[in-house]
């Protein structure tokens, strides 16, 4: 499936430091580097309503990752999944009346749409779930066969017992949260933990057995669909070599989705998902953390619509720490529609002189655990100053945060 342009990233002089972020797993600052080459798989969106803030903090977030790679010389390889079927998505079709399909095309375009309008760049593989359902279904009659996936009527189950006895997994080695924090938070985020018949209530979904009224693909296993985790295990096992450098998402995505996708991982391949597990910090909107089940939400194409600058967008979410949660308001778009109108008259007094000091400034900030609230308060001291940047401040600017003056 195509992804969207890719935005010009300026070549900057020298080369930068590979950054340190945080991993959930360790609760530890880490180095996001392996060997000249960082592999990074970020779960992507459910396209039913694409693109809100929330979504674009997450994509920001690892976009700065991925500029600063770049920056450091590495070989990037990038995967994005969307999921193009799931419950949400079937429920939106019957409540309006339209094609799942349909809906899943519309806000899929919409989305690559927003990204390139604030200037993300894009998967090397941005991968439709539809188009890989072979070797998912692949993926879950191997467990089965292992004893690792078992059956509850004709759905299939991953085992986490069983997968902790053969494989170095275990239920909370990825989030770190409590068996009592584990069952709340399975049973708001797609889990069924009071259903019968399952060998531990937090055993996750691999394969849905066909549905009347459902879509569902014919497989070994029987005709169905895939449960969630185990769609992102196979897309990153394809695409990516395992483990996979980092690991991102929202974190909201930090149990179950991740926990799970981590024990596929090792069931299957005996090796972990990822040296990395990454998540960015939650939107709130009106008091409220954003999300489609509350309808509190704010979406990146309305605010184009009522003529944002797309860069104005982008710094509103990049003034605000990646794994912070915070709330946008609308004076947060007000300060960086200010900001950016500052940033511009500044670039007009562009000098054609050698001068990294600001470069330099960009790159320490950025290369601990991302910072670009840090980053942006540098430029603004400059700016404030009224010391004239340079060509090489400008491309740093746009290099590392993705702004174009």
């Amino acid at each position: 499936m195509k992804s969207w342009n890719r935005p010009a990233v300026p070549r900057l002089p020298g080369t930068g430091r590979v950054p340190v972020i945080y991993d959930t797993a360790s609760s530890a600052l880490r180095e996001a580097a392996a060997d000249g080459t960082a592999g990074i798989y970020v779960c992507g969106i459910t396209p039913y309503d694409a693109t809100h803030i929330g979504h674009a903090a997450t994509y920001l977030a690892f976009d700065t990752l991925i500029r600063l790679w770049l920056d450091a010389g590495l070989d990037v390889r990038y995967v994005q999944n969307t999921t193009d079927i799931d419950d949400p998505l079937l429920e939106r079709a019957a409540a309006t009346g339209r094609d799942w399909r349909e809906i899943a095309r519309e806000q899929t375009e919409l989305f690559r749409e927003d990204m390139a309008a604030l200037a993300v760049i894009p998967p090397d593989h941005f991968i439709a779930v539809t188009e890989v359902i072979d070797p998912i279904a692949d993926a879950v009659e191997q467990l089965v066969e292992q004893g690792i996936g078992y059956r509850v009527d004709d759905d299939v189950y991953f085992d986490s017992a069983a997968a902790a006895r053969v494989t170095p997994w275990r239920l909370g080695d990825e989030s770190g949260y409590s068996r009592e924090t584990m069952l709340k938070l399975s049973a708001e985020r797609g889990g069924d933990p009071e259903r019968d018949g399952k060998r531990d209530p937090l055993d996750a979904l691999l394969w849905r057995a066909e549905r009347p009224g459902e879509p569902a693909w014919p497989a070994a296993v029987g005709a169905g669909r895939p449960g969630w985790h185990i769609e992102c295990t196979v897309i990153a096992g394809e695409y990516l070599d395992i483990p996979v450098t980092v690991n991102g998402g929202g974190s909201d995505l930090i149990f179950p989705h991740h926990e799970f996708s981590a024990g596929h991982m090792a069931a299957l391949t005996g090796k972990p998902l990822a040296g990395i597990y990454s998540h960015a910090g939650m939107v709130a909107y009106q008091g409220t953390k954003m999300s489609k089940s509350l309808g509190n939400l704010v979406f990146v194409s309305a605010l184009r619509r009522d003529g944002v600058d797309p860069r104005a967008i982008r710094l509103a979410v990049l003034a605000h720490h990646y794994r912070s949660d915070w709330e946008w308001t609308d004076e947060v778009l007000a300060d960086a529609v200010a900001r950016l109108q500052r940033w511009l008259q500044w670039a007009t007094k562009q000098e054609a002189r050698p001068e990294f000091r600001l470069l330099d400034e960009l790159r320490d900030a950025l290369h601990h655990d991302l910072d670009t609230p840090a980053a942006i308060a540098a430029i603004d001291r400059q700016v404030a100053a009224g010391r004239a940047p340079s060509i090489v401040e400008l491309d740093a600017i746009r290099a590392l945060l993705g702004i174009q003056l």
